[in-house]
């Protein structure tokens, strides 16, 4: 997209005006599903995360700050954590008839743990969507702290604290040392 359009697009929602929710849709509506469906994995219900999303993002038009973040941080945070909470909605009803199955976590090596053998990316879901973001950008996309703070355009005290809490959550969840070994793990 060209920076041109974007301008045209963020002075548009600045005026309210539905040409904007137009152009949105027509620019950014397939990597926005793509964003959803990553959450979801369900494609009927990455479209109404979709929906909703733009419907939050005609609502929220007039929050978005251009000098805080790229037009399309702005459009994947929301859209992401629509999505976040669509699954969480939907697992809230499912959570009371999972029953947990013993786990084999303890019997990995230090070399062997790798966040997809974790299901990390699914536990996350577990935590606060504030932490999940922090703690996606730095395991899962290979982000320094740095570069987490500038793209989620975040403070880096707040990403060194959000790092912190989220992998207290973690451990909540997994056994200490295992989430201990994977940020070893993940680090090195």
């Amino acid at each position: 997209m060209s920076a041109l359009l974007e301008k045209h697009i963020v002075e548009l929602l600045a005026e309210r005006n539905e040409k904007a929710i137009s152009l949105l849709y027509d620019n950014y509506a397939d990597t926005l599903f793509g964003v959803a469906y990553k959450v979801v994995k369900d494609e009927d219900l990455a479209q109404d995360v979709l929906q909703e999303s733009f419907i939050k993002i005609w609502k929220k038009s007039d929050s978005y700050d251009p000098t805080k973040a790229k037009l399309f941080t702005w459009l994947f945070r929301i859209t992401r954590n629509t999505a976040i909470d669509k699954l969480r909605s939907l697992n809230t009803k499912a959570d009371k008839e999972i029953q947990i199955d013993v786990s084999n976590v303890y019997n990995l090596g230090v070399n062997s743990i790798r966040p997809e053998v974790l299901d990390m990316q699914e536990t996350l879901e577990k935590i606060e969507p504030k932490y999940q973001i922090v703690l996606d950008a730095l395991f899962f996309q290979g982000m320094t702290q740095q570069e987490a703070s500038e793209e989620l355009d975040i403070p880096l005290g707040t990403i060194k604290s959000r790092l912190k809490i989220g992998l207290r959550e973690l451990r909540k969840i997994y056994d200490a040392q295992v989430v201990l070994l994977l940020l070893i793990n993940c680090m090195s």
